[in-house]
């Protein structure tokens, strides 16, 4: 990420957000940046969750109070707001890891301090029953 917190999605990817996309919190310490036709599809469903429940209100603050439209520019950089960057902890190096059509961005350290500390990726699989 440069000074100007612009990150550079790869050229391989650009395609899938030349319509557009949205940055919002990740579940984790992390962001996701999604194409615009899947935020549509995925803000679609927490809108729908109960109004009259706390938890899904919870969620929806969350995830929409801070969701930001986001484009690629001429170099295939996004600009993620200050915001967004200080919930992720992003100030220098990150890493994109791709989830399905969409990115995760995490500060790199954190990354890779996680990548530690998960769960044996067999065991979760199995869990899941794949």
């Amino acid at each position: 990420m440069d000074e100007k917190g612009r990150v550079a999605i790869p050229a391989k990817y650009r395609g899938s957000f030349s319509d557009g996309a949205v940055v919002t919190r990740g579940v984790e310490l992390c962001l996701v940046l999604y194409p615009l036709p899947e935020w549509d599809e995925f803000a679609a469903k927490i809108g729908s969750l109960p109004a009259s429940q706390a938890d899904a209100r919870q969620i929806a603050r969350a995830i929409f109070s801070v969701a930001a439209d986001v484009e690629l520019d001429r170099l295939g950089r996004i600009n993620i707001p200050s915001q967004l960057r200080r919930y992720a902890g992003l100030g220098g190096d990150v890493t994109l890891a791709g989830i399905g059509t969409q990115f995760e961005i995490w500060d790199r350290n954190r990354w890779e301090h996680g990548r530690d500390t998960r769960d044996d990726i067999a065991n979760q699989l199995e869990r899941f029953g794949i």
